[in-house]
């Protein structure tokens, strides 16, 4: 895969782990640039960091489509434009469909914030606190058509402390997504990502 691939970010909020991903490319420490921002929300905060780095800041809003299909086939259409090779879904709070799926195999990545197959969907911090884990964390991987049930590329491990509260917990673990997330993105750059059934092995 050629270096300097274009990253299509989808988001719907705040947008700290896109902010992470601007500031690996700007630094140079990923072979690629974020070629354009969308957002089924338009007051995502996700889209004025975009729009702070000069990067196309997108609005779609899912509720002028008929359905999940409908939306998604906007979305591939307004990816394609951009001629993304990569999608990264970076608090993106919209189940995706085949017609996402299809377009981009194998080339779509999420990050969430648990040690997957732990606690999956949403409140993954709470369900962890609830169950009584001893150890968070957050698990970057790529999208299939089931939640959260992707192939695993790279997970980070955050100690749950005695006191932690859901928003506690949930700043360590960002921490941790804000420093995985850029980094398996660059593997995947760098062509360095192999899947092998549900393995994703990293290559040399």
């Amino acid at each position: 895969m050629a270096n300097d691939i274009k990253i299509g970010v989808l988001v719907s909020g705040n947008g700290t782990n896109l902010q992470s991903i601007i500031d690996a490319c700007t630094r140079g420490g990923l072979p690629g640039r974020v070629s354009c921002v969308v957002s089924n929300k338009a007051d995502a905060y996700a889209l004025e960091r975009a729009r702070n780095a000069d990067i196309p800041a997108l609005h779609l809003d899912h509720r002028a489509y008929t359905g999940r299909e409908a939306f998604d086939e906007a979305l591939v259409a307004t990816l394609r434009e951009f001629q993304v090779d990569l999608v990264v879904l970076a608090g993106f709070m919209r189940i995706i469909t085949p017609v996402l799926l299809d377009a981009f195999p194998m080339a779509i990545m999420n990050i969430h914030p648990a040690l997957l197959p732990a606690f999956p969907g949403l409140h993954a911090q709470r369900q962890a606190l609830e169950y009584g884990a001893k150890v968070a964390g957050c698990t970057v991987h790529f999208v299939d058509s089931g939640c959260d049930t992707g192939p695993i590329i790279m997970q980070a491990a955050v100690p749950v402390l005695e006191g932690d509260t859901e928003d506690t917990l949930s700043a360590r673990i960002q921490k941790e997504e804000h420093r995985i997330y850029p980094e398996a993105i660059r593997l995947y750059a760098e062509g360095r990502l192999t899947l092998q059934g549900r393995r994703v092995l990293v290559t040399r």
